[in-house]
């Protein structure tokens, strides 16, 4: 990285052609408890859209699993979550406003 005058870290790729990705592009995910913005099925389609793959239940090759505002306490999928995350599986929790503003962002393709 370089830096320019401002003291602001520029990054440049090594390759001028190289891609940005979604960061759901090829991602296991996993949505536990209701969403308060959208019903499961337009998640999923948002999901797969920036090739996302949507998982029933959580796994060692689970990446994000999605918590929906509308769920009540903590659920298995949760649970199993975390567990997984003490044993050193790299899963990310995120709520449903966290899944939002990553469904907004936009990628060049």
């Amino acid at each position: 990285m370089n830096e320019n005058i401002d003291n602001i870290e520029v990054i440049q790729f090594s390759n001028p052609a190289q891609q940005l990705v979604h960061p759901f592009s090829n991602k296991q995910i996993v949505f536990t408890g209701a969403l308060s913005t959208m019903t499961r099925v337009e998640a999923a389609k948002k999901v797969r859209a920036y090739g996302g793959i949507l998982q029933g239940a959580v796994t060692k090759e689970t990446d994000f699993v999605i918590l929906g505002d509308k769920r009540r306490g903590v659920s298995s999928k949760q649970l199993k979550a975390e567990q997984l995350i003490s044993l050193g599986v790299d899963i990310q929790i995120m709520l449903e406003e966290d899944f939002l503003w990553v469904l907004s962002m936009k990628i060049e393709k």
